[in-house]
């Protein structure tokens, strides 16, 4: 059993896209950040950096006592290696799939962040921070769009962890002020993905956990 702990964040949907896709068994926490439940003491005993998602694995496969990890990519990165899914096993595909979920990681999610936040939450708009991280955005999809442009996925012909990691930062790509008609590959991709039938579920965990939410 996987204690997750989640919020409706593109970081937090990484997480039940893999649990979903694995068929593990999870029970989920919520920590509503809006409500700043993140600085709760006992998450910050498995979240020392007060960010969702972080889990326990209650059944590690060292047959130990149960492990606490929190980083989005170092837990799709376990949960890959626990289960032997989602992840290639020969040299060149495992190098690529990492490669490419470190560059979410680094690039895509920091910086559709800032995306996020100076378009839709800051209090002062700043044209030059919006303009600055929209341009960028647009030039990771970009990047994102010509690796797929001959192979099904980011990590080659199986769908990966690296997928996992990037497709819910595409989700809210009108946010980002991105039209996915001008990334033709991306947007195969992004379809695929999205009618994938653990997405489907993954996603509808929004109207249970944050109703409020915008299910997009």
């Amino acid at each position: 059993m996987i204690d997750l702990y989640y919020w409706t964040t593109p970081n937090g949907h990484k997480i039940t896209l893999f649990l979903e896709e694995a068929g593990l068994p999870y029970r989920i926490h919520p920590i509503n950040i809006g409500k700043d439940e993140q600085f709760q003491p006992h998450f910050l005993e498995v979240a020392p950096n007060n960010r969702i998602p972080a889990i326990i694995d209650n059944e590690p496969i060292d047959g130990g006592e149960p492990i606490s990890l929190f980083e989005s990519g170092a837990i799709l990165l376990y949960l890959a290696e626990k289960t032997g899914r989602f992840i290639p096993q020969e040299l060149r595909g495992r190098q690529q799939c990492l490669q490419w979920l470190f560059w979410q990681m680094g690039g895509l999610g920091p910086m559709a962040g800032q995306n996020h936040h100076f378009n839709r939450f800051a209090p002062e708009k700043i044209p030059y921070a919006i303009q600055r991280y929209v341009k960028e955005t647009a030039r990771l999809y970009g990047v994102l769009d010509k690796r797929l442009a001959d192979r099904p996925f980011a990590a080659g012909e199986q769908y990966s962890i690296a997928d996992m990691a990037i497709y819910p930062w595409i989700v809210p790509h009108q946010w980002q002020e991105q039209n996915l008609d001008d990334f033709p590959d991306l947007k195969r991709w992004f379809t695929a993905i999205q009618a994938r039938p653990a997405t489907v579920r993954a996603y509808d965990l929004i109207a249970q956990v944050n109703p409020a939410a915008t299910k997009k």
